[in-house]
C-alpha cells in the first residue's frame, strides 16, 4: 500500500499497552479516519505491538508505527514515524536513541517507509514530557523557532505539537502553522469530542486522537465525522 501522510486530516493513535476490544477496534478501523498510529510513551513491547498490528491488518486503513523503543520495532507497518523531541533536555530523545537503532538496523531499513517527526512536547505533567525531560515552558517564538528548525534546518516532513493530557493553546498552533510552508503540522492532546476536534483541525493540518478512544469511544468516533 502506497501511503501519503501529507493528505491526512484525522488520525487515531492506539497504544499497544492498553486494552481495546475487537468490537471497538472494528469501529475505529472502519470510522473513516485517515490512518492509525500505533505507539505510546511507556509499556510498548515487541509482543504487544505485533499483537495490535495483526488485529489492525485485517482492515484497509493505513497503519503506522511510531517508534519509541528500538526493541519494539515490528516489520509490516505501512510507515514508520521516528520522533525527534526537539525540546528534550535528555539528548537521547533528540539523536541518541536514533543513532543506536540505526547502528543496529540501518542496513535493513527501507528509508522510503520512514518519516521523522520533529516533536515539541508542551504539557509538563505528561508521561512523554517526564521521560524526555522536555523543556515545556516555551514562548510562542520558541515554538515557532523549533518549527522553522524542523522545516528549514532538518527538512522534516512533520512538526508535531503534543499537549498529551490537556487541550493546548490554539492561538499558538495557528501562529506556528503560519510559519510553516511545506512541513505538515500535527497536533495532539486533549481532544475530547467533535467540538475540540474542529477547533484543532482549523488550527493544525492533522489532528491526532488517542486517549479519548479508551475514555469514550462514541465521542472519539464523533471526531472523525466532525471533520467531514
Amino acid at each position: 500500500m502506497i501511503v501519503d501522510s501529507s493528505k491526512w486530516k484525522h488520525v487515531f493513535k492506539l497504544d499497544p499497552d492498553k486494552e481495546i476490544s475487537d468490537e471497538s477496534l472494528d469501529r475505529i478501523c472502519l470510522s473513516g479516519t485517515d490512518a492509525i498510529i500505533v505507539g505510546g510513551s511507556s509499556g510498548v513491547t515487541f509482543d504487544n505491538t505485533v499483537d495490535l498490528l495483526s488485529r489492525i491488518r485485517g482492515y484497509e486503513v493505513p497503519c503506522v508505527l511510531e517508534v519509541s523503543d528500538s526493541e519494539a520495532i515490528v516489520p509490516g507497518f505501512d510507515l514508520f514515524f521516528i520522533p525527534m523531541v526537539l525540546n528534550a533536555e535528555d539528548p537521547d530523545w533528540i539523536l541518541g536513541r536514533h543513532h543506536e537503532a540505526i547502528k543496529e538496523y540501518g542496513a535493513m531499513m527501507d528509508w522510503n517507509e520512514i518519516l521523522v517527526e520533529g516533536y515539541v512536547i508542551l504539557h509538563a505533567d505528561s508521561t512523554a514530557a517526564k521521560i524526555t525531560r522536555a523543556r515545556t515552558g516555551l514562548s510562542e517564538r520558541d515554538v515557532q523557532a523549533y518549527a522553522r528548525m524542523a522545516e528549514h534546518l532538518l527538512h522534516l516532513p512533520i512538526f508535531y505539537i503534543e499537549y498529551s493530557g490537556t487541550f493546548g493553546d490554539m492561538d499558538l498552533i495557528r501562529s506556528t502553522k503560519r510559519v510553516l510552508e511545506t512541513t505538515r503540522l500535527f497536533y495532539g492532546g486533549g481532544i475530547d469530542g467533535p467540538e475540540k476536534a474542529r477547533m484543532a483541525a482549523e488550527a493544525a493540518d492533522t489532528i491526532v486522537v488517542g486517549n479519548l478512544i479508551y475514555e469514550d469511544l462514541e465521542r472519539a468516533l464523533e471526531t472523525v465525522q466532525a471533520l467531514i
